[in-house]
């Protein structure tokens, strides 16, 4: 069996890359893009969902969309989007494929990086797989104006990793008591890694604006008062039956019900989505992969990820 490449040398092959260019490739600059982490502190409030309508609004709106599906070892959005891939990021891990090699098409033109399903073993990456993933990352910039992350739920070492790689986070949660404790804790965990301790909130499933303004102010005083960060209300999406036709069908509800009240709250999202400012400087532990998608020079020095 031929021994697996590197995923950084087979990229360089594909494109032509050799040694001696080495140097030019790590002046170059890129296109900025905005990485948005969609995040939960416990399943079932709808965050997957969220994120491939939230894609396939920002796609409406011209925006070149790229979804990495982030929960490693139970991936579920190519199975909301009927979408068989061939190649996951597993594949990107064990050196045997590259990143675009892997990307499949979604609904409306959107790109996703699927992730492998049933593979215990990526529940929790090594810094040897993180990196090998951030290679590959830095290569979108060219083509994605957002990156979304569809985080696994809960606190574990992964989730952390991949929101920590994000400018901007959003926590997804529904109005159940269990779920607002679980968001807390979530913001909790994540104000200890966060250098700028702001969070967005968005409140799924729920039966009027009141209800998701009440979150958010429950969520506010928890937060506010003992963890010292600030929380900013993105909106919330409605309970609406339409949502549910459209996951029985493997589609989107955006695509399916665009005129229904959930899609237009998807719409709206999607707006003050593209409205949020890319920073221009890094944040958090993962400057190698922050330089490349702010356009800075890439400096291939290696960086230090301890999560």
């Amino acid at each position: 069996m031929a021994e697996a490449r590197a995923p950084e040398k087979l990229v360089r092959e594909k494109r032509g890359y050799s040694d001696r260019n080495e140097k030019a490739l790590k002046k170059k600059t890129f296109h900025p893009v905005q990485v948005i982490a969609v995040t939960s502190g416990k399943g079932g409030v709808g965050k997957t969902n969220v994120v491939a309508n939230l894609a396939y609004s920002l796609r409406l709106l011209k925006q070149r969309v790229l979804i990495l599906d982030a929960d490693m070892g139970l991936a579920n959005l190519d199975v909301l989007l009927g979408l068989i891939p061939k190649y996951t990021i597993q594949h990107i891990l064990l050196g045997e494929r590259t990143l675009e090699q892997i990307m499949i098409d979604g609904p409306e033109g959107m790109k996703i990086l699927p992730a492998s399903l049933g593979i215990q073993e990526l529940t929790e990456l090594t810094a040897q797989q993180r990196m090998a993933l951030l290679s590959q990352l830095e290569l979108l910039n060219e083509c994605t104006d957002v990156l979304l992350i569809d985080t696994a739920s809960g606190i574990s070492s992964n989730v952390m990793f991949f929101n920590t790689m994000a400018n901007e986070i959003i926590i997804s949660v529904s109005p159940e008591p269990t779920s607002i404790t679980a968001a807390y804790a979530m913001i909790k965990v994540l104000a200890a890694r966060y250098a700028g301790k702001c969070f967005h909130l968005l409140v799924n499933f729920v039966r009027g604006e009141e209800e998701g303004l009440e979150v958010y102010r429950q969520l506010s005083m928890l937060t506010e008062g003992s963890l010292n960060l600030s929380i900013h209300y993105l909106g919330s999406i409605p309970t609406d039956a339409h949502v549910q036709k459209a996951v029985k069908q493997q589609r989107v509800v955006t695509e399916l019900y665009p005129s229904c009240p959930a899609s237009r709250s998807f719409l709206s999202l999607a707006k003050k989505i593209i409205h949020l400012p890319v920073p221009s400087m890094p944040r958090g532990n993962l400057n190698l992969f922050w330089r490349s998608l702010l356009g800075k020079s890439i400096d291939h020095q290696e960086d230090t990820i301890s999560l």
